[in-house]
């Protein structure tokens, strides 16, 4: 079992992952390391200047980790939450590149992509922009604290845009009234729902108006 946590910048991936891991046994985790790409905070205080060198160092190391990482864990049999998915990098790079830039990440993201294992499972925690916004300065990284509201709804747009189309196995939670942080009943919330969707006991089956 292959589970993937993905939204835009400050929605909670990663406090979702780690809540969630120790309620699937046998888990693994699998975090983003975002922390490492040298040009992002430049990229942050210049989108245009910084942006190629900004996606292709994030396009090679999460192709990197997840080459590495995702197989070896699965034929281990062991069960794989991630907070983030390869596909993410595409989204970043269609807004934050133009023109042959964008044409070269495109040849060498589907190059990479053809090698990494998809999840059995993605759940996309939506956000409004203006709980984002507040979510961002509450945790208050500082290479953040120059971010551009309008990056944010571009990126909400992009977002809502590719899991509205894509075909792939998807849970899509509405996150803005939640805090799985605070309240159990939240996380347990989520995790009902990704149980049902993967059809993994036990869950609570959702009921339809009129049941």
């Amino acid at each position: 079992m292959y589970i993937a946590i993905e939204g835009v910048i400050g929605v909670g991936k990663t406090t979702l992952a780690r809540l969630l891991q120790s309620r699937f046994e046998n888990a693994e985790l699998l975090l983003e390391v975002f922390e490492e790409n040298p040009f992002l905070s430049d990229f942050y205080g210049d989108r245009a200047r910084y942006a190629f060198q900004t996606q292709i160092f994030f396009l090679l190391s999460r192709y990197r980790q997840q080459n590495n990482t995702v197989p070896a864990i699965l034929n281990s049999g062991k069960s794989l939450l991630a907070d983030y998915t390869f596909s993410k990098d595409s989204l970043f790079a269609r807004i934050n590149l133009h023109g042959d830039e964008l044409s070269m990440y495109h040849r060498v993201h589907e190059a990479l992509a053809e090698k990494i294992p998809l999840p059995d499972l993605t759940v996309y925690l939506s956000a409004s922009v203006d709980t984002l916004m507040a979510r961002i300065a509450l945790r208050d990284r500082s290479y953040e604290r120059s971010m551009e509201r309008s990056y944010i709804a571009d990126l909400v747009t992009a977002y809502d845009e590719f899991f509205a189309t894509t075909s792939s196995h998807k849970l899509v939670i509405d996150s803005n009234a939640l805090d799985f942080v605070r309240y159990p009943d939240h996380l347990k919330l989520i995790e009902n729902k990704i149980r049902e969707a993967l059809g993994i006991n036990p869950y609570q089956p959702t009921l339809i108006d009129g049941d």
